[in-house]
């Protein structure tokens, strides 16, 4: 189907594609942001640039119960790594660490939307490396002198660092306003691309309004309904259907077989259902004419001296008799010469049939000689018959007495036909004829559609669509 293009695609195709990539960009923008809670921890694991940019975006702290416990751990490396060994202090780092595992048990430390998983893992992990059957017996362990003694205090900070860290690192909380929502400032990102919007959305509207006066401004803005998505601050994810159909009639984006595909599938729903009612309703229309007179009321049509008063004059007594006039020069100047080798065969073989009925003949025709005149008497006879009789037809139309004389005759045959209906219910017979066979017709049609089904009749309709175009 030809693609419809607005006002704005067909004067502005420049303007239109920068703003169709404006709203592309506000788009990924959008999911971006959607996103990125979800996708924090991959970010901070792999693009920790992207995570320190955005977090305030998005009111994000790190936790300071987990900020505080790395803290410590820091501090433990450091007391070990040094040339003077405290073992005070390493024991009261040791001793903080108990206390703050601890703390991560008892209290709802991983308040991010996934925590609870993460301090199960991290767990877990732990577990498995210290080889304890409980949480916290791993994390008394593991921060004990003797067992970093005895595995090295090095491998195991390495092994901190490396699978239980990311998860201190990945938790985090979000400040809250005074309303008690989480602090979000991508409402900043997001006025510039809503204010490019707007302008744009208003001269349209604007544009609209001056070339149809006739429509309202309410009007006037539901002609692109689907762009007001582009302003709401809420439910940013809608935005997407605007920016589809920008890009689609930009040419950014094909949507050809979407649209062909949701095409189809109202087709194959509805387009039976719709063919099926408005047949029905037509045939049944014309059962009705026809019950009522209406459609088939052929004394009107034949008889012009039927009152028909009150009623819609279907055919005039003018327009039938130009009919008849015409579909007699037509059978006289056309078709007459065609059939006119039949007509002398017909012509000649009543005569033979008429000249054998005669006494004596059939003995005569066998003498000598009138054998074959018999038969050239009899062809030259037919052909005089004939070609009279066409000349005498096709003569009376140019001639005013045999135009009068085949005037009377058409107004002579109406009447008999129009008497010949109106006796023993003939008119009451064909038209419930007719209703029935059109009854019939219903039925079969109502099959016919029934045994095609919506697939059928939308394959069909591409073809022919295909061929046109």
């Amino acid at each position: 189907m030809v693609k419809f293009r607005s006002y704005f695609e067909r004067y502005y195709p420049r303007l239109e594609r920068i703003i169709a990539t404006i709203a592309l960009i506000n788009l990924g923008l959008v999911f971006f942001d959607l996103s990125y809670i979800s996708l924090r921890p991959v970010y901070r694991q792999y693009l920790p640039v992207v995570a320190d940019v955005y977090d305030p975006v998005k009111g994000i702290v790190t936790h300071p119960q987990t900020e505080a416990y790395q803290a410590q751990v820091d501090a433990l490396a450091q007391q070990l790594a040094a040339p003077n060994l405290q073992l005070s202090q390493v024991e009261a780092s040791l001793s903080t660490l108990r206390s703050l595992s601890q703390q991560l048990a008892t209290e709802r430390v991983f308040t991010t939307p996934n925590g609870d998983n993460a301090l199960a893992t991290l767990q877990q992990t732990l577990q498995e490396r210290t080889g304890q059957s409980s949480a916290q017996a791993a994390f008394e362990q593991f921060w004990s002198a003797d067992y970093l003694s005895q595995r090295g205090w090095q491998p195991e900070l390495a092994f901190w660092n490396s699978q239980i860290r990311p998860f201190f690192a990945a938790n985090y909380y979000r400040k809250i306003t005074a309303l008690g929502v989480p602090v979000d400032y991508f409402w900043l990102i997001d006025l510039p691309f809503l204010l490019i919007f707007a302008i744009d959305i208003v001269n349209r509207i604007r544009a609209s309004h001056r070339r149809n006066p006739h429509l309202t401004w309410v009007e006037a803005a539901l002609r692109r309904w689907y762009d007001l998505f582009l302003l709401l601050p809420f439910w940013r994810g809608l935005r997407a259907i605007p920016v589809a159909l920008r890009l689609y009639q930009v040419d950014m984006l094909n949507l050809e077989p979407v649209r062909a595909e949701a095409q189809r599938d109202v087709v194959v729903t509805v387009g039976a259902d719709i063919a099926g009612i408005a047949g029905i309703e037509i045939i049944e229309q014309m059962q009705n004419s026809i019950r009522e007179g209406e459609l088939l009321d052929l004394a009107s049509w034949i008889d012009p001296n039927v009152d028909t008063s009150g009623d819609i004059e279907i055919v005039a007594e003018e327009e039938i008799t130009a009919i008849a006039n015409r579909l007699y020069t037509v059978g006289v100047q056309d078709i007459l010469p065609q059939v006119q080798p039949d007509i002398e065969d017909l012509v000649q073989h009543s005569i033979a049939k008429t000249l054998e009925q005669l006494p004596g003949y059939p003995k005569t025709s066998y003498l000598p000689g009138l054998e074959q005149l018999s038969a050239q008497v009899k062809q030259g006879l037919s052909h005089s018959l004939a070609h009279g009789l066409y000349r005498t037809i096709a003569n009376s139309v140019a001639d005013p007495k045999g135009e009068e004389i085949t005037a009377r005759l058409q107004h002579n045959l109406r009447e008999a036909v129009a008497r010949s209906l109106s006796q023993h219910n003939t008119r009451q017979d064909i038209e419930q004829k007719l209703v029935s066979a059109l009854e019939k017709f219903k039925l079969n049609y109502v099959k016919a559609l029934a045994e095609a089904g919506g697939d059928t009749l939308a394959d069909r309709t591409e073809l022919l669509r295909r061929q046109i175009s």
